[in-house]
């Protein structure tokens, strides 16, 4: 039987949906469209033990797993958005009141609008929350906001692969 030929999803695909336990998905929502997403990535640390007595090598062992930050980055919204709405009550807070964190999705789509991998961020709350820059010498370029979240966890889903 001939081996199938694999070819790797592209990356400007993806479709991102925000929740909580009191609101449904954004997705389809004006708070869903980002052109950007970054920062998913993980990593191990690792902890170097000396070996007493011996002066010929260090132990490499396993640490903390770390992960960055996810961006998601977007043309500037002027219309009301939960998102911005939800980012300037964690990033402009005073800590008067909690912070109300979210769970967020990533979907890496195929050809038909069909989640291949779901990324899914669990108690995700915006760090930081940019606009900008504004540049008077490139009058075709869009103005971006960017929303840094911070989160405890995330694990990806294989849904399955395009035919």
């Amino acid at each position: 039987m001939p081996a199938t030929k694999y070819y790797p999803p592209p990356a400007f695909a993806f479709s991102v949906g925000v929740s909580s336990a009191s609101s449904p998905v954004l997705s389809g929502s004006i708070d869903a469209g980002f052109q950007d997403v970054s920062g998913i990535d993980s990593s191990v640390e690792i902890v170097e033990l000396v070996e007493g007595g011996l002066n010929t090598h260090v132990h490499q062992l396993p640490g903390v797993t770390k992960h960055s930050n996810l961006v998601l980055k977007r043309g500037y919204v002027t219309q009301k958005s939960a998102l911005a709405d939800w980012a300037e009550q964690s990033v402009g807070s005073t800590l008067g009141s909690p912070i109300v964190t979210q769970t967020i999705s990533v979907f890496l789509l195929d050809a038909n609008g069909n989640a291949l991998v779901t990324w899914t961020f669990l108690n995700a709350w915006p760090v930081k929350w940019e606009v900008g820059p504004f540049d008077s010498t490139n009058s075709s370029k869009v103005l971006t906001q960017s929303l840094e979240i911070a989160y405890s966890k995330v694990y990806s889903t294989l849904q399955g692969s395009s035919s």
